[in-house]
C-alpha cells in the first residue's frame, strides 16, 4: 500500500472557530465532531482535526491547498470580501497581491489561530507531464 497522509491534528484557539473558517473559505462539507476534535474532510480523504487548546500551546504551522480555479476565486472573492489580511508571498512583502508561480494563482493569510495558510491553483514546478491542469 502506498504511504497517504490520514490526518493532522490543527491546534486552534477554538476549533469551532477555525473549522468553520476553513470550509466557509474552501466551501467544504460542515466539520464532523470525533471526540474532542472537530474533522474536516478534504476532498483527498485527509482530514483535518481542529483541536482546542490553549494559546500558549499553539505553534503556528503552514498549510498549503491545492485549489480548482473556481475554488480559489471563491476563496479569494471571501478573502477580499471579510478583509482578511493577505500576501503574495509567505515573507508578507507584497501585501494585497496574489501571485502567478508556475502560470496559477497562489494566495498567502493566515487563520483565527495564527497558521499560515497558502491556497494555490498549480503545484510547485507546474503539473507533472500527462497530467491535466485542474
Amino acid at each position: 500500500m502506498p504511504v497517504e497522509l490520514n490526518h493532522t491534528i490543527v491546534h486552534s484557539r477554538d476549533r469551532r472557530e477555525s473549522a468553520e473558517f476553513f470550509v466557509e473559505l474552501l466551501g467544504l462539507a460542515a466539520p464532523v465532531e470525533f471526540g474532542p476534535f472537530l474533522a474536516v474532510q478534504l476532498s483527498n480523504h485527509v482530514t483535518l482535526d481542529f483541536a482546542t487548546v490553549p494559546e500558549a500551546d499553539i505553534t503556528p504551522q503552514h498549510y498549503a491547498f491545492l485549489v480548482s480555479d473556481a475554488e480559489f476565486e471563491a476563496a479569494y472573492a471571501l478573502i477580499g470580501t471579510r478583509g482578511i489580511e493577505h500576501w503574495a508571498d509567505p515573507r508578507k512583502q507584497h501585501p494585497g497581491e496574489i501571485n502567478h508561480n508556475d502560470g496559477g494563482r497562489g494566495v498567502y493569510f493566515a487563520d483565527p489561530s495564527g497558521h499560515y495558510m497558502e491556497l494555490i491553483t498549480v503545484p510547485y514546478g507546474g503539473w507533472p507531464q500527462g497530467e491535466p491542469r485542474r
